[in-house]
């Protein structure tokens, strides 16, 4: 999947947040960044390297397995699949949101 897809499904999935008040972003290495700002209503998604709470480092395809749930991201992250700066309390509360 492109990382405009990968775009547009985070926006999908992102529409109905309204308590996360914080801000997000997958750094997909090479193919590029998918930031959210959920400090506003409904959540903004875009492109831009900005400053978020928490950052997911991982690849796309890696990244594609966490959205449809055929990566366990505790497994993934223990197996060095993905690597998460940040807010780890965060980390753990999107959970939630990408089931």
């Amino acid at each position: 999947m492109s990382l405009e897809n990968n775009t547009k499904l985070i926006i999908e999935k992102t529409a109905g947040v309204t308590d996360l008040n914080k801000k997000v972003k997958f750094d997909l290495t090479d193919e590029g960044i998918i930031h959210i700002d959920a400090t506003v209503t409904p959540p903004s998604v875009s492109n831009n390297d900005l400053d978020a709470d928490v950052t997911f480092v991982l690849s796309q395809e890696n990244f594609e397995g966490l959205i449809d749930g055929s990566l366990n991201p505790q497994m993934a992250f223990m197996m060095g699949k993905f690597k998460i700066e940040g807010d780890m309390g965060l980390a753990l509360k999107l959970a939630d949101i990408f089931e």
